[in-house]
This record gives structure tokens, C-alpha cells and sequence, in this order.
């Protein structure tokens, strides 16, 4: 289910970090200590990986998505540039 800034905000710390997901790999991180970060979490070559999109409310929900968006659409520029970096030349 889709977050939005009231669930956000009710977020409490717990003894332990845990995560709050939005869609399309798009999350919010609460730790013990109460901070809240975004992360975009995304695969590539089989590996997941993840981007930090900064802390909210600094970085809000809409924010996030628009850089997910941004994030998601750039994705196929990652793997060729990451797989140019470990490719052989014939």
C-alpha cells in the first residue's frame, strides 16, 4: 500500500530499524533513533543495490517519488556504464 504523509509521520522509533515501502522500490527507513531516510531499491545483474534519497521531512514523499521516477527511468544508463567498466574487448 501507497504511503502518504500522515502514515509517514506517525512512524515511531522501534529498538530496531525497519522499513516503510511506498511502490516501486521506493522506501522509507525509520531507525532507533527516529531518523527517517528514502532509498530507492533497485537490481542490477542480479545484485540489489539501493540509493539514498535523503531524510525526511527534509526530502518529501512527492520528492522521493519524482527522483524514483527519475532513478528508474535512468536505469538501463547504470548497467551499461557498469558493464562497460567489467566487459573484455574482443
Amino acid at each position: 500500500m501507497a504511503l502518504n504523509d500522515s502514515k509517514i509521520r506517525a512512524a515511531k522509533p522501534l529498538a530496531k530499524s525497519y522499513k516503510l515501502t511506498d511502490s516501486q522500490g521506493l522506501y522509507l527507513t525509520v531507525s532507533a533513533s527516529g531518523a527517517k531516510l528514502w532509498y530507492f531499491r533497485y537490481r542490477l545483474g542480479g545484485k540489489e543495490n539501493r540509493l539514498a534519497f535523503g531524510p525526511y521531512p527534509q526530502t518529501t514523499l512527492s520528492e522521493a517519488r519524482e527522483k524514483g521516477d527519475a532513478a528508474r527511468n535512468k536505469r538501463p544508463a547504470f548497467g551499461d556504464r557498469r558493464q562497460s567498466s567489467t566487459s573484455v574487448s574482443p
